[in-house]
């Protein structure tokens, strides 16, 4: 097993009045040869989009975009007709494939969204653009993984064109969760939402990163109540 760890506190940063955000890995005017991407996953964004706020109309093309909320709301439109508003409890993904654009705004004048923006670089390129999203009942997601993006039928997720699969858990203090890799050779980047928790040795507080490779599996213990996000993706 090989780990990275990334702190909260060594991420990079944005303040644009309207959108304050933290960097995983270089976006933007942020760049750090050392923080490019895990495996596929290359972006990891944690936004707060003040009331009012958003992004305007912008294309993308060949990536896999995943939107996670965390609290407040948030609208979206895009060239392939979807048009929503996503809250905390649901999940959006959507498949460039080929070309799409798209828009989204802080609907509340006042309360502020916060939220997890991912990319992950697809399995096929040139499909056709498509959109979706579902809530989840965060029930179903205490002291173990709810699956909310996969490949795999199955798993009864948000479709992803890659072999990647992303899973949220409630884990309750004292309790151990072990997760269990659907591809063989992927790797997962885990991160806290709330909370902490320890791998092996490793501590992990509120919005620290682990990335977990070269092995197919790995146990976490929650030391207080937490909120986890597993991101498993091919590493080449």
């Amino acid at each position: 097993m090989k780990t990275i760890v990334q702190k909260a506190a060594e991420r990079g940063t944005a303040d644009h009045g309207w959108l304050k955000a933290n960097y995983y890995f270089s976006f933007s005017q942020y760049h750090n040869p050392e923080k490019v991407r895990f495996g596929l996953l290359r972006v990891l964004n944690d936004d707060t989009v003040a009331g009012g706020g958003g992004f305007p109309t912008h294309p993308h093309d060949s990536m896999e975009i995943v939107t996670i909320p965390l609290s407040g709301t948030l609208q979206h439109k895009d060239s392939t007709g979807g048009q929503a508003v996503i809250k905390a409890g649901d999940v959006q993904i959507m498949s460039a494939g080929s070309g799409v654009q798209h828009s989204e705004f802080n609907p509340s004048a006042e309360e502020a969204v916060n939220l997890f923006q991912l990319w992950v670089f697809p399995k096929e390129r040139n499909i056709t653009p498509r959109y979706d999203q579902r809530t989840f009942d965060s029930k179903d997601r205490i002291n173990q993984w709810q699956i909310v993006v996969s490949p795999n039928e199955a798993d009864n997720a948000l479709w992803i064109n890659q072999d990647a699969r992303f899973a949220l858990t409630k884990l309750e203090a004292g309790k151990s969760l072990t997760y269990q890799n659907a591809f063989t050779g992927n790797g997962v980047y885990l991160v806290v939402i709330n909370g902490s928790v320890k791998m092996n040795d490793i501590s992990l507080e509120k919005r620290d990163a682990l990335g977990i490779y070269d092995t197919d599996s790995f146990t976490i213990i929650a030391t207080e109540n937490a909120e986890l996000l597993a991101v498993e993706v091919p590493m080449d």
